[in-house]
């Protein structure tokens, strides 16, 4: 998967999915200091999955002017986000094999929940 890892996620997150194959961006290092709009707009130019632990992406995908078409927005909810509760939730993201493009989506312990942002 082609995924952008918000600065929020962890450097072993991010090395686990790299060593699994995943092509991964992570803002921290790859583009430090940028706002989320131009992150978003990096993903949908460059078809990737956006992954993070901040809500304020979902209210940003979904108030885009245009909708998300070629990237998708995952907002993990794990309490406390530390790599070792993370891990688990992330590995039954990848595990899941869905298709998260066009969607805009939240994983917990409990479930995964997706909504479409294409507009019909």
């Amino acid at each position: 998967m082609r995924l952008l890892a918000d600065e929020n996620f962890s450097k072993p997150i991010v090395e686990a999915l790299r060593g699994a194959g995943h092509d991964v961006l992570w803002v921290r290092t790859d583009c430090p200091g940028w706002k989320d709009l131009a992150i978003l707009e990096l993903a949908e130019a460059e078809s990737r999955i956006v992954l993070t632990l901040d809500k304020d992406f979902l209210q940003l995908a979904l108030q885009r002017r245009s909708p998300i078409e070629n990237a998708g927005v995952v907002l993990f909810r794990v309490l406390p986000a530390t790599p070792e509760n993370l891990m688990p939730v992330v590995r039954s993201f990848v595990a899941s094999n869905r298709d998260w493009t066009g969607h805009i989506s939240t994983i917990t312990a409990n479930g995964i929940q997706m909504i479409t942002a294409r507009r019909k």
